[in-house]
């Protein structure tokens, strides 16, 4: 996961706090993402292994580039045109989402290997993005120095988002 510099114009006890921290946000987000992209993406019929992984890295990228665009848009002053160092930190804060699609689509790599067929495919997938949005989660709220009840309380938390998507995978009917 990436590192997520603070914001230019924070004071520089906040620039201190935010240095070098992994952006857990953007990784809980990207594995929710990822969760929804396996999950939807046999509603329209078979789909190839190799689709999927595009699917998965191509979504993850496009909404990564789309929440650079809109956080550098957000910060910066009216009438003042985008800053490239700007566009970089950007950039860098919100790649987590990109990575979180990574792991899932290893998942959809290896699974011939281990012998799943393309419905477990999808399966081992969205357990795979659900597990690391749980752990991600999980860990974020014990790095922001949450009590054990507070982070497991994230866990279980995004452990019931994950399942709604898996629920709406049931329902679609793959």
């Amino acid at each position: 996961m990436t590192t997520s510099p603070a914001p230019t114009g924070q004071p520089a006890q906040e620039k201190r706090r935010h240095s070098g921290r992994t952006d857990y946000g953007g990784a809980v987000y990207g594995s929710l993402l990822a969760a929804s992209v396996v999950a939807t993406a046999g509603s329209v019929g078979g789909f190839p292994r190799l689709q999927l992984i595009v699917l998965l890295l191509v979504t993850g990228v496009v909404f990564w580039a789309a929440h650079v665009y809109a956080r550098v848009a957000g910060e910066r002053v009216i009438g003042r045109p985008l800053d490239h160092r700007e566009m970089r930190r950007a950039a860098g804060r919100e790649w987590s989402i990109v990575e979180a699609a990574v792991l899932p689509a290893v998942a959809v790599a290896v699974s011939p290997l281990i012998g799943v067929d393309r419905t477990g495919t999808a399966w081992l997938a969205l357990a795979v993005a659900v597990a690391q949005q749980v752990a991600w989660a999980t860990l974020g709220a014990i790095r922001a120095g949450a009590s054990r009840r507070m982070a497991a309380g994230e866990g279980v938390i995004n452990l019931l988002l994950g399942l709604v998507i898996v629920a709406a995978k049931a329902a679609l009917g793959h």
